[in-house]
């Protein structure tokens, strides 16, 4: 972790597709709406809408699937479906739990989601993780969402520290660009496979012992 300070004052994790298994739910859900507009799903499809809204995704799939106008009505459908594929649960990524615990132990940590409030309590819930934040922020609490700094800005603000001395844990470029924007150092767990996306650290797993390791290092200084 020679690109992440041990010195930060605190760490805001994004939620889906990051600590929770929840990019399954939102492929699924997706799927299911591409087919019934006759259009196939895949890894094209899915970059465009990983990490954003449900607003921004309706706009994106009413655009790719020709129906101008139908943004807010696909988006409507998107929540549904999501909705109840995490009612049958979805599970913590590998080393989301054990590195969450680490951050806490050593400094204020927070979430900071692009999804709805109900969607990420329901994550949250169902991966047992409920319980390690006081703080979590979601896109339908703020004016200006992922892309957008706001979030990453309240969160630090909450929690009584300066962007540049905080981390943010993110799986995709829309979550990214906020932290970027807002400040924070980026470490990065791509939910695609193949992205150049930008941070400073790129890891495959949150279970990666070089950074599990530098969450135990955390309030001693700066790696070198």
């Amino acid at each position: 972790m020679y690109s992440l300070p041990t010195s930060i004052e605190a760490v805001v994790f994004d939620c889906d597709g990051l600590l929770v298994n929840t990019e399954a739910c939102w492929t699924v859900a997706e799927r299911a709406i591409f087919a019934a507009h006759g259009h196939p799903f895949g890894p094209e499809q899915k970059a465009l809408l990983i990490g954003r809204t449900l607003e921004a995704a309706g706009d994106a799939m009413a655009h790719y699937l020709g129906r101008p106008g139908a943004g807010a009505e696909l988006a409507a459908e998107l929540f549904t479906r999501v909705r109840k594929e995490l009612s049958r649960g979805a599970a913590a990524l590998p080393g989301a739990a054990e590195l969450v615990r680490a951050c806490r132990a050593a400094v204020p940590i927070a979430v900071a989601s692009n999804s709805p409030r109900e969607l990420l309590d329901a994550a949250l819930w169902s991966a047992g993780l409920t319980d390690c934040f006081t703080h979590s922020f979601a896109a339908d609490e703020v004016r200006s969402p992922k892309p957008a700094p706001e979030l990453y800005l309240t969160a630090c603000e909450t929690l009584g520290v300066a962007p540049k001395r905080s981390v943010a844990f993110e799986d995709s470029a829309t979550g990214i660009a906020s932290a970027r924007a807002a400040g924070l150092y980026v470490a990065v767990v791509p939910s695609l496979p193949g992205a150049g996306l930008d941070h400073d650290w790129l890891g495959t797993t949150l279970a990666e012992p070089e950074v599990q390791e530098w969450a135990r290092k955390l309030g001693h200084g700066t790696a070198s």
